[in-house]
């Protein structure tokens, strides 16, 4: 063992807990070296299958995926990262046009000059452009998911919905998504857990007041598929945050937690199909 580090430097190397590294080793992605105390020491084989796991988690692949990437079973890896890739650069060059006419109207304030009609217009309108754009998108992945009776369904049951500021709401999801994910992995058990998915349930409440069993089960089922469709939209939370809540929600049922209102099928042990 004169090549392997005890788990104590793996994680001042690799800036991991040893929690992700029992974690990682829970979910089989690493087989540490074990002493007769039980002791975890890495090798350099080991070394380099964390580095592997990191760069993937970064790349947008949830550990379920790296698991099969690892055992050498199938994985739509050219999707997923085409996926990912497209909604990176789209991000970017929206972002890029963004900032290119903030500028354009903030170097006309600093000289003291009136932000034109012309100007201010094309700010409006590209703003209003992307909201369409997103607009259609989204109803092309719906469409593949709910048929139009079932859509009018939704609207009929959502339309005592309380109105709210969708760009507010999108932005408590990203927030709530990137803490998630910063976190990750969580034993879908542990407290940490439970406040993300008491959290996430929370933000719900608009969808979850009206939703009837088909509503979850349709929407479960969309999101269960987001690796397809993931790069068009923006859902305002990642595949890996959606993997874990789907773990930690039974796992805080089970617990007896009072998350709010949903079918009774989401209340099975963590692990269990729930379709």
């Amino acid at each position: 063992m004169s090549d392997s580090l005890p788990i104590d430097e793996v994680v001042r190397r690799t800036g991991l807990t040893s929690r992700a590294l029992r974690f990682y080793e829970g979910r089989g992605l690493i087989t540490p070296l074990r002493t007769g105390s039980g002791r975890r020491w890495f090798g350099p084989e080991e070394l380099e299958r964390i580095q592997r796991i990191v760069a993937l988690k970064k790349a947008g692949l949830s550990l379920a995926d790296i698991k099969r990437l690892f055992d050498h079973r199938p994985i739509n890896l050219l999707a997923l990262l085409s996926a990912q890739r497209r909604r990176l650069a789209e991000q970017a060059e929206e972002i890029a046009d963004a900032i290119g006419l903030i500028d354009t109207a903030l170097s006309r304030i600093d000289r003291g000059e009136p932000l034109d009609a012309a100007t201010f217009c094309s700010l409006i309108r590209d703003g209003e452009k992307l909201m369409t754009d997103q607009t259609q998108a989204w109803q092309d992945v719906v469409d593949q998911y709910y048929t139009p009776e079932e859509q009018a369904e939704w609207q009929e049951h959502m339309a005592d919905a309380p109105e709210f500021s969708q760009e507010a709401y999108q932005a408590q999801w990203h927030a709530l998504s990137a803490r998630i994910e910063a976190a990750l992995p969580l034993e879908p058990d542990s407290d940490a857990a439970l406040a993300f998915v008491r959290e996430w349930f929370a933000l719900l409440k608009p969808f979850s007041r009206n939703a009837t069993p088909a509503m979850w089960k349709g929407t479960t089922r969309m999101y269960d598929d987001m690796a397809r469709w993931e790069g068009k939209v923006d859902p305002g939370f990642s595949k890996p945050v959606w993997d874990f809540i789907m773990t930690a929600t039974p796992a805080a049922l089970n617990r007896g937690e009072d998350i709010g209102p949903m079918p009774a099928w989401f209340a099975r042990p963590a692990g269990q199909e729930k379709r």
